[in-house]
C-alpha cells in the first residue's frame, strides 16, 4: 500500500442521479470521473440490473450528465454531439437536443429537439413535455421569431455583449453570470405542432415542479419578484386542461424545500416559516388538502435537517434526496455527524430506514428495492441497496482506495466547551505514525456554518496525513445535525463558535502528545474561511493559515454578493444602516492589524457567493501591516472550487495549501 498522492484526485469516481426504470427492473445512474489532461469531468450513464445486481456502462461520449426514463427499456438524455450543433450554440442559438438509447445496447439516436436551453424536463404524455428553461427579460424569445427576425435578434445580442444593465437584486449568481431580469420559466412543448407554450410569467422564477399521477395537475414552487427577490416562495397548482394557475397556502409565507403529490387530493411539502431562527431554521413537514384548501403541520416536533449536510470534497453531480412512493415520503436527515434515510406517512409518522454511519447522498425507491448513493466512514461514494434494513454495497468503483492507499481512520474526540455544551470532532494521525515523533498539525474548519464534518472520506485530510501531518476538525456551535438551537449563531459569529474551536484545539493538543503545539496551521473555506480570517486576528497560536473563499467584511459582503443582502442581515441581525457597528465588530478585517500569522488566500474569480473582494481586503490589510501573505486567484472557478472545480484547479489548490504549510510548519 502507498501513501496518497496529489494526483489521486484525478482517479476517484463520483456517482449521481440514480433512478429506477418504470417497471423497476433496472436503474440508471451517472458515473463521473476526472480527466486531468483535458481539465474536465467525463460523465456517462450506467445501468444496474436490480435483480442480478450486475451493472454496465451504457454511454461513452463522456458528456451524459442527466437522463430521463422514456419507458421500461429506453432512456433519453440531452447532448450536443454534432459539430454543426456546437457551432449553432456558439453563435447564440437556443435549443436542447435529446437522444434516445436502449438499455440493452445499440447506438443513441436523435429523438427530440426543443428550441430552449432546458434545465429540467418531465413527460406528460408522448406528445407533451413540461420543462424549465432560462428566460431573459432583456431579450426576445428566439423560438417565437421567424428566421429573419431571429438573425436580427442574434446580431442585436452580439452588439450588447459588452454591456450589462442591472435593474434588480440579486444581480448575479455564484459561478454563473449576471442575472438581472432572468428567470427559470416553466414551458410546455407540444411535439405534434413543435410549439412551445410559456406557462409562468416573466417575473416568476420556478424552483421545482411535479406532475400528479393522473397527469392532470402540475405542482409548482416559485418565487415572483420585481426589483428585489424575497426569500419566501409560492406554491401553486397548474390545471393542465385549462391552463389556470392557482396559488396555495398564500396566508403562510414560507421557504419551501420540497413539495409533491402524495395522493390525489393531498400534497406533502417541507418548508420553514423562518420566524424563530431565520435561514438557519430547520424545515417541518406539512400536508395540504386540495379540497379543503388548507395545510397542517404533521411534524411539529421535528428538529433535524431534511437533507444531507455531511461534508466531503469528493462528490460531483446532482442527486435527489426526497421521493414520494405510494403514500409515503422518503427523505434524508442529518443527525449528529451522519445522514440517514427515512420514511414518513401522511400522518407524520417517521421510520428510520438506515442506521449505519456515513452519508446518504441520493435515493431511488421502488416496490422491491431502495437504491442509494452513499459514503461510508473513510470511503468514497458507491451505490448501495437497502435489503431488510441492511445496507448492501453494489458497486466497487472506488474499492482500490482501500487496498492501494494508506487510509488514516479518524479518532473521535468530544469536548465540553461551555456549561451543558459538548462538541464532537476527530483527529487523523499521520500515515506511518511513529509514537516517538512529534508531528505538525492542521486544523480544518468546515463551511456553512450549518454543515457537519463526519467520518466520510475527505481527500485533502488523507493527503495531508500522507504528507506527515496530523489533521483535526470538529463541529462547533453553528453546525448542523443537533437541532435549531445548536446551529443558531446569528449575531454571534466569532464568539461562541470561536470559543468552541479553540477549546477543541486545546483538548487535541493536550490529549495527543505527538502533536507539536508550536507547529499548527489552520485552514477552511466559506464559513471556514471567515473563521480562519477571524482566528488570525484573535490569536497567534497558529504558525500558518490558508483562508479559502472567505468572508472578511460583512459590510462589503452585503452589497456585492449573490446572497449578501438577505444572508448578512439574517446571520448578523444587522444591516449597514441600522447597525453598521455590529457588522464591523463581527468582521475579521477589523482585527487584521493584530494578525501576525503568515496567510495564504485562495479565491475564485467567479465566486459571487463570497466575492473575491473579500480576499483582496484581507490580503491588502496583512500586506499593509507587514505580515507575509499570498493570494492565488483561480480563473473559471466559483465557490465550489474544492468540491466541483476543474481537476487541474483542484490539484493546484491542494498543492498551494500544502506547500504553504510545508514552508511554515516543517
Amino acid at each position: 500500500m502507498e501513501n496518497f498522492k496529489i494526483d489521486d484526485l484525478g482517479k476517484y469516481k463520483y456517482l449521481s442521479g440514480v433512478k429506477h426504470s418504470l417497471d423497476e427492473k433496472h436503474a440508471c445512474f451517472v458515473l463521473h470521473e476526472s480527466s486531468v489532461e483535458e481539465n474536465k469531468y467525463l460523465s456517462n450513464l450506467w445501468i444496474l440490473d436490480v435483480e442480478s445486481e450486475k451493472y454496465y456502462k451504457l454511454t461513452s461520449f463522456d458528456s451524459e450528465r442527466s437522463f430521463l426514463w422514456l419507458d421500461n427499456e429506453n432512456i433519453i438524455f440531452p447532448d450536443v454531439r454534432e459539430d454543426k450543433d456546437k457551432e449553432k450554440l456558439k453563435n447564440g442559438e437556443e435549443f436542447t437536443q435529446y437522444y434516445k438509447i436502449n438499455i440493452h445496447g445499440g447506438e443513441a439516436e436523435k429523438f427530440l429537439r426543443i428550441n430552449k436551453g432546458i434545465s429540467s424536463i418531465k413527460i406528460i404524455d408522448e406528445n407533451t413535455y413540461i420543462f424549465t428553461a432560462e428566460y431573459n427579460g432583456n431579450q426576445k424569445e428566439l423560438y417565437l421569431l421567424g428566421d429573419e427576425e431571429k438573425d436580427k435578434e442574434l446580431k442585436a445580442r452580439k452588439e450588447e455583449k459588452d454591456y450589462e444593465v442591472l435593474e434588480e437584486i440579486p444581480f448575479w449568481t455564484n459561478g454563473g453570470t449576471f442575472t438581472s431580469r432572468k428567470r427559470e420559466r416553466l414551458y410546455i412543448y407540444h411535439v405534434d405542432t413543435d410549439k412551445i407554450e410559456a406557462i409562468t410569467d416573466e417575473y416568476t422564477n420556478v424552483g421545482a415542479f411535479e406532475i400528479n399521477k393522473a397527469k392532470t395537475k402540475v405542482l409548482i414552487i416559485s418565487n415572483s419578484f420585481k426589483n428585489k427577490m424575497e426569500i419566501v416562495d409560492t406554491m401553486s397548482i397548474l390545471e393542465l386542461e385549462t391552463g389556470k394557475i392557482e396559488k396555495l397556502n398564500e396566508e403562510n409565507p414560507m421557504a419551501y424545500y420540497y413539495a409533491n403529490f402524495i395522493s390525489e387530493n393531498n400534497i406533502i411539502f417541507a418548508a420553514s416559516d423562518m420566524k424563530k431562527l431565520g435561514l438557519n431554521q430547520n424545515a417541518k413537514f406539512y400536508l395540504f388538502d386540495l379540497k379543503a384548501k388548507e395545510g397542517t403541520c404533521i411534524t411539529p416536533d421535528l428538529d433535524v435537517s431534511i437533507y444531507s449536510s455531511v461534508g466531503s470534497d469528493c462528490r460531483y453531480g446532482d442527486s435527489s434526496s426526497m421521493q414520494v412512493y405510494g403514500e409515503y415520503l422518503y427523505f434524508t436527515t442529518t443527525e449528529d455527524d451522519s445522514s440517514f434515510l427515512n420514511r414518513m406517512d401522511k400522518n407524520g409518522e417517521i421510520s428510520k430506514l438506515t442506521f449505519d454511519k456515513g452519508s446518504v447522498d441520493g435515493i431511488s425507491v421502488s416496490s422491491s428495492s431502495i437504491l442509494f448513493v452513499g459514503m461510508k466512514p473513510s470511503k468514497l461514494q458507491e451505490l448501495f441497496q437497502l435489503e431488510n434494513g441492511s445496507e448492501k454495497k453494489i458497486t466497487t468503483f472506488n474499492d482500490w482506495v482501500q487496498t492501494e492507499r494508506k487510509v488514516s481512520e479518524p479518532i473521535e474526540v468530544t469536548v465540553e466547551t461551555a456549561v451543558g455544551v459538548t462538541i464532537k470532532g476527530w483527529v487523523i494521525k499521520p500515515v506511518d505514525f511513529d509514537e516517538n515523533k512529534k508531528y505538525p498539525a492542521i486544523l480544518d474548519v468546515h463551511g456553512g456554518p450549518k454543515t457537519v464534518y463526519g467520518t466520510v472520506f475527505y481527500n485533502e485530510m488523507q493527503y495531508w496525513a500522507s504528507e506527515g501531518y496530523a489533521v483535526f476538525f470538529c463541529n462547533p456551535r453553528g453546525s448542523d445535525g443537533r437541532g435549531d438551537d445548536f446551529s443558531d449563531i446569528r449575531g454571534k459569529y466569532g464568539t461562541i463558535d470561536f470559543n468552541d474551536i479553540m477549546k477543541f484545539t486545546d483538548e487535541v493538543i493536550n490529549k495527543f502528545s505527538f502533536i507539536d503545539g508550536n507547529r499548527i496551521g489552520v485552514t477552511g473555506g466559506s464559513y471556514g474561511g471567515f473563521m480562519t480570517n477571524w482566528i488570525i486576528g484573535h490569536t497567534d497560536r497558529f504558525k500558518a493559515a490558508a483562508s479559502q473563499r472567505s468572508i472578511s467584511n460583512w459590510v462589503s459582503k452585503f452589497g456585492t454578493t449573490d446572497i449578501g443582502y438577505f444572508f448578512v442581515e439574517d446571520q448578523n441581525s444587522a444591516t449597514p444602516w441600522n447597525n453598521q457597528e455590529k457588522l464591523w465588530d463581527h468582521s475579521p478585517l477589523k482585527y487584521a492589524d493584530k494578525a501576525k500569522t503568515p496567510t495564504l488566500f485562495l479565491h475564485s474569480e467567479e465566486d459571487y457567493r463570497c466575492w473575491i473582494a473579500e480576499a483582496f481586503q484581507m490580503f491588502t490589510a496583512l500586506k499593509y501591516h507587514g505580515v507575509d501573505s499570498k493570494l492565488i486567484m483561480f480563473r473559471g472557478e466559483n465557490h465550489e472550487l474544492s468540491r466541483s472545480g476543474k481537476p487541474k484547479h483542484k490539484i493546484r489548490r491542494l498543492k498551494e495549501i500544502t506547500e504553504w504549510f510545508n514552508k511554515y510548519l516543517r
